[in-house]
């Protein structure tokens, strides 16, 4: 299953600048959060950027599913399917990911 990440600008020297990553997952049923331990393991510190302690998404952090905002969804246990379009965005206001 093959997944593509769009990454916001602050997260872009993580993943060597790039702006779009393919993620592909052997599993055919994943969840948001194995996208994000995959690409994590592609780009070390991702994680961290992205999730918290307890493995939520940091406040500060959107992530959207082909235009689905994932908390009104399964959060990051929201199932992902081939060729979604997974966009990490960072909120408006409060916080910082970068």
């Amino acid at each position: 299953m093959n997944i593509i990440v769009i990454i916001p600008s602050p997260l872009r020297n993580l993943t060597n600048e790039e702006r779009k990553v393919n993620i592909e997952l052997d599993d055919e049923s994943s969840s948001v959060q194995n996208v994000i331990l995959a690409l994590n393991n592609l780009y070390p510190g991702i994680l961290n950027k992205v999730l918290d302690n307890d493995n939520q998404l940091h406040k500060y952090v959107n992530i959207f599913i082909d235009g689905e905002d994932i908390r009104y969804l399964d959060g990051i246990n929201t199932q992902v399917n081939d060729n979604d379009e997974l966009s990490i965005v960072p909120a408006v206001a409060g916080g910082s990911i970068g």
